[in-house]
């Protein structure tokens, strides 16, 4: 089999590599594809290097097939299509306690704290399976990860129908959230500056509006008849997001925070105090997210093979790295690591 190490320096080595036998718990799977996330373009620029400790497979959007099974599996079979919710957790913290597991205080995110997808042969814990329907491709199933991160955002935001939503940035989350938006019966507009992600949301059927160009309070104060936002979602990252969330906020409007600061953004807490704000967390996702991402896909509500801007081979993964860092409008590419893959 072969592996794809990221050794730094914007840098991979193909090596050969022995798959590892399952234990008792766990699966071997043949991955299919792999998809390439915001994270995995921040190891690759080196600032995740201490964390990561390259030489590492990464790699954690991913859909494969079950080859192996280790001697207490139960509910799943030889042939059995998948996906990975690459969190492992102790089970043992408050958080695992609580419920919470997607949030332990000892958690291991598989494709970073430890090896990865980007492998033929892959062998994790069952607890981590979600089954894919028959009518979902592998090459689908690799962004059912990046599309139970929006589902969670929404789950976290208690959005529903009728209800009015903004979303900061444009990127593959947020086009994401927005589709997951539209279908629980919410209006939604994106907030965007690189036009050919304005474009995409468009062709999709999202409202958009560029802050650069337009006023955005003004907009969106238009767009609610006066109201705000029933809920901002801030996926951009950036310290003028965090002013503007507040700014177009409704009277007890909710705010969801996707977006991972680098620094710490100073936070207009007058305006939370004044229209009785909520700031909500949303980290990664829960077990429940990937099921209702896999029926979402399943049932047609969400397309995505809109989402992927190009496909590669295991072998040319460099390729693609330096494609997704040169085309920033881009959406996701992924990686087929196997040469049997489907070519749907």
């Amino acid at each position: 089999m072969q592996a794809a190490q990221y050794i730094g320096n914007k840098s991979f080595s193909i090596t050969d590599a022995s798959s590892v036998a399952p234990n008792a718990d766990e699966v071997r799977l043949e991955v299919g594809y792999v998809g390439i996330c915001g994270t995995d373009m921040h190891i690759y620029h080196g600032v995740m290097d201490q964390r990561v400790k390259p030489p590492q497979v990464i790699g954690h959007e991913m859909s494969g097939t079950i080859v192996e099974m280790g001697a207490d599996v139960e509910g799943y079979a030889i042939g059995d299509r998948v996906v990975v919710r690459p969190l492992d957790y102790c089970g043992d913290c408050p958080a695992c306690d609580a419920g919470n597991s997607h949030v332990c205080h000892n958690l291991n995110f598989m494709g970073i704290d430890s090896p990865g997808a980007f492998q033929s042969s892959w062998t994790v814990k069952a607890r981590t399976l979600h089954k894919l329907p028959s009518n979902v491709s592998l090459k689908n199933g690799a962004l059912i990860e990046p599309l139970s991160v929006a589902c969670h955002d929404i789950s976290r935001s208690r959005l529903s129908a009728g209800e009015k939503a903004v979303v900061i940035g444009g990127g593959p989350i947020g086009q994401l959230i927005a589709q997951v938006a539209k279908s629980v019966g919410a209006e939604v507009m994106i907030s965007e500056v690189n036009e050919a992600r304005i474009e995409f949301a468009e062709s999709q059927g999202v409202k958009t509006v560029n802050p650069i160009k337009q006023d955005i309070k003004e907009v969106v104060t238009q767009w609610t008849n006066g109201k705000g936002a029933d809920v901002v979602f801030e996926v951009s990252g950036v310290n003028a997001a965090v002013e503007t969330m507040t700014d177009i906020a409704a009277v007890r409007g909710r705010i969801c925070m996707v977006a991972i600061h680098s620094e710490k953004p100073p936070v207009d807490l007058f305006q939370f105090f004044w229209k009785e704000l909520e700031l909500l967390g949303a980290r990664v996702y829960e077990a429940a997210d990937f099921d209702k991402a896999i029926e979402l896909v399943a049932n047609g509500d969400i397309n995505l093979d809109s989402f992927i801007s190009f496909s590669t081979s295991l072998p040319d993964i460099s390729s693609a790295f330096t494609t997704m860092d040169s085309n920033p409008a881009g959406m996701k590419a992924v990686v087929a690591c196997n040469d049997s893959e489907e070519s749907s």
